[in-house]
């Protein structure tokens, strides 16, 4: 049985809400079968309600190319197309595309990591098996709402202090709501959080070499969101449907950077096992977020009509986002 939502959504300190389930999860809160998470948050009525951002008709594409970045990252294969000319229909060309969809923009589906809980090890969201996960789930139902930008690289520029883009600097929570409100956004639930960090930005400035060098290190060091309890519990508590970035990771890397020796040895060490298999919180990255924040600093509005169709592979770990926004 589901979560009676009349009590409205709980919040992280109020997790689990199903018996036995493991500590700061959300299994059982959209029932035992649900392969969605927070998706399950852009409801029909918030998709509507999202209508209303489409003002001027701007469109603004968030995939980035799917060759970069070049080299790929993580040992992962570059993207490869052969164009061949068909024998069946004159000089027609058709095209073989090759390409890992974690290689560029992506989403991070629920199979993509499991849980840090020696309760639970490597389990999946919603205590799923992971054959039984898969992006056709998301595919099927559309990621469809209100995105909300949250211009990270120009706040901090504003503060006089600029991200470090090739080292591990660290957002805090406190950071991440103090930027909402110097934008004067209000995050509402089934919204999806985009963090521009700069990063896919500043990486087309680098030389060949450089980019080389990223590619073999086992984790390029970058700005993102800082991992703790805190952070975890504050994603939570905004009822977002899901989280993007256009870094590598979403959160800072390496993923304890900035942690106590304490939370580095402890289970809030990183967000990925958090978010996606004990919360259900889908995660994007690499996203092409630069033109679109650059938008939202000419006209003040942070919000958007946002659309996203991952792939639908049955069983797939993971998708291009296929992501648009609309102002």
């Amino acid at each position: 049985m589901a979560y009676d939502f009349t009590k409205g959504l709980p919040a992280y300190a109020d997790l689990p809400v199903k018996p036995g389930a493991p500590a700061g999860s959300s299994w059982g809160l959209w029932g035992d079968d649900d392969a969605l998470g927070t998706l399950n948050l852009m409801t029909p009525e918030r998709v509507k309600a999202a209508r209303a951002l489409i003002q001027r008709g701007d469109v603004f594409p968030l995939d980035w190319d799917l060759g970069l970045p070049n080299p790929p990252f993580f040992g992962r294969p570059p993207l490869s197309m052969e164009v061949t000319v068909s024998a069946h229909h004159g000089n027609g060309e058709n095209d073989f595309i090759a390409f890992n969809p974690q290689g560029s923009s992506q989403w991070d589906g629920f199979r993509h990591i499991g849980a840090n809980d020696p309760t639970v090890p490597c389990a999946r969201y919603n205590g799923i098996p992971s054959e039984q996960h898969g992006v056709d789930h998301w595919a099927r139902k559309g990621i469809v709402g209100r995105g909300v930008m949250v211009d990270v690289v120009r706040w901090r520029e504003a503060q006089g202090r600029p991200l470090d883009m090739g080292g591990s600097d660290a957002l805090t929570a406190a950071e991440l709501i103090q930027i909402l409100k110097d934008q004067k956004t209000t995050v509402q639930p089934g919204d999806v959080l985009m963090l521009r960090f700069g990063w896919t930005d500043w990486y087309q400035t680098l030389d060949p070499e450089i980019r080389v060098k990223l590619s073999k290190s086992r984790a390029p060091r970058s700005p993102g969101l800082i991992a703790g309890r805190e952070m975890v519990e504050t994603l939570w508590d905004l009822h977002i449907a899901a989280v993007v970035a256009d870094n590598a990771t979403v959160e800072v890397a390496p993923f304890s950077a900035g942690l106590s020796p304490e939370e580095t040895a402890g289970t809030y060490n990183n967000l990925h096992q958090h978010l996606l298999p004990l919360l259900g919180i889908p995660m994007g990255e690499l996203w092409n977020l630069g033109p679109l924040a650059a938008d939202c600093a000419a006209d003040g509005r942070y919000e958007v009509f946002l659309t996203s169709a991952p792939l639908n592979i049955k069983g797939g770990v993971s998708s291009t986002p296929n992501a648009i926004a609309i102002k």
